[in-house]
């Protein structure tokens, strides 16, 4: 087999996707052949060369293997949470393989999570070059003005940048609350409820409905399904 970068080879391990297996490299918590490697660069060949995380060897290439959660709120998306808080990894009975959350939902958050092993269609759906839209469901205090939504649409500096434009639909209108669907592909921390707060309508609840064509639907609150391959080039159409 030919030479690989080490970062590749993490992500094809269901390890991490390749931008978050740089950052294990550099921690220095990859070894090949019992060595510690932190640079970027290393190429390696898997049949011929052992590599380790944290003095574990890396098990060949798994099944690839693609699941959306409906994300209950009050649960993380690391794998581990020092607070004790519920992790989302706790939902997914039956499954065996380890897998990651592909980009984040904060605690509050609900709705649509991807796990996977794969890091490469990771990297596919984080990096801003391929423009994955994602779509939320917010309900947001009071009723934004057509001039609030329209700087929402056509975007505005949030902490020193500039948001993308922003596809906005208003949903429901009640007495004190609004419920507007939102669609935006970047994946700033927390970057709708920020949008939101900085035109002056705090967000009650949040819940990820899509990534691209691909719709959480009836998906009960905490469960999980397999994707199809239809189901992933929903994801990318």
């Amino acid at each position: 087999m030919p030479e690989e970068r080490l970062q590749k080879i993490l992500a094809k391990a269901g390890l991490a996707s390749r931008r978050n297996a740089e950052e294990l490299i550099r921690q220095g918590k990859v070894t090949v052949d019992g060595k510690v490697v932190t640079e970027m660069g290393c190429r390696v060949d898997p049949d011929t060369q052992v590599v380790a995380f944290e003095g574990r060897p890396l098990r060949r290439e798994e099944e690839k293997i693609y699941l959306l959660l409906n994300k209950p709120r009050g649960y993380v998306t690391t794998l581990h949470d020092p607070q004790g808080r519920p992790i989302v990894s706790s939902l997914l009975t039956g499954i065996t393989s380890r897998v990651f959350p592909v980009g984040r939902l904060d605690f509050d958050t609900e709705g649509a999570l991807i796990l996977t092993n794969d890091g490469d269609f990771t990297e596919r759906i984080l990096h801003p070059r391929f423009e994955i839209e994602r779509t939320y469901q917010a309900t947001v205090r009071g009723l934004p003005t057509p001039e609030k939504i329209r700087l929402l649409e056509e975007g505005f500096e949030l902490e020193g940048k500039k948001t993308w434009p922003a596809k906005v639909r208003i949903v429901a209108k009640e007495p004190t609350t609004t419920t507007l669907e939102v669609t935006i592909h970047e994946g700033r921390k927390r970057q709708v409820r920020m949008m939101f707060q900085a035109i002056g309508h705090r967000v009650l609840a949040l819940k990820r409905i899509a990534y691209g064509g691909l719709q959480l639907g009836a998906l009960p609150t905490g469960k999980y399904r397999r994707l199809t391959p239809a189901d992933l080039a929903l994801i990318f159409s």
